[in-house]
């Protein structure tokens, strides 16, 4: 089993590598612009992509002027030179789409990472952010016996598309320093 899913996790990073390398870089501009101008990049996971939310602030190499969006259930004032990275597991989360709604009414440049989810006559996430990075995940990855299938690594996938937007973002800050 571990094998079977190692090949497919492998599989879902190559193409989060190939398909959402402009999309990072595209991310990774607007997250910078925040850091030069001495401003904040707000981070905000949603469900168990606050696993994502606390390597950002806490984890070994913590992302350059990182905060969390939220504390203790309030809004973080955000400024003119603010940004927002969004991460939930699908591009329908409501609560996510919601917000990213607002932050957009109040024309905070944001970036989101989730899987793409096609729908009809529903707004995604993708549809409200000014880049979104597909995280590609839909479905479990290992198939049973019985045809239904298992082990849905979301946290590790969108791990993956993060840690390519933060390097790509210190290399974008290192190279204007």
């Amino acid at each position: 089993m571990l094998k079977i899913f190692t090949t497919q996790l492998q599989g879902q990073f190559k193409r989060i590598m190939e398909q959402e390398e402009m999309n990072m870089e595209d991310g990774a501009r607007i997250l910078a612009q925040s850091v030069i101008s001495g401003g904040t990049i707000y981070v905000h996971g949603f469900g168990e992509m606050v696993a994502i939310t606390t390597e950002a602030l806490e984890g070994a190499e913590p992302l350059q002027s990182a905060k969390a969006l939220f504390t203790k259930e309030k809004m973080n004032e955000i400024g003119d030179i603010d940004s927002v990275l969004l991460i939930t597991r699908l591009s329908t989360d409501e609560e996510a789409i919601a917000l990213a709604e607002d932050l957009r009414g109040k024309g905070v440049q944001t970036v989101a990472i989730s899987a793409l989810v096609k729908t009809e006559g529903e707004r995604t996430l993708n549809e409200i952010v000014d880049i979104h990075i597909d995280s590609k995940l839909q479905k479990p990855l290992i198939p049973d016996d019985d045809g239904t299938r298992f082990g849905f690594p979301s946290v590790i996938t969108a791990l993956y598309a993060y840690f390519g937007l933060k390097f790509t973002i210190k290399e974008m800050v290192e190279e204007f320093e």
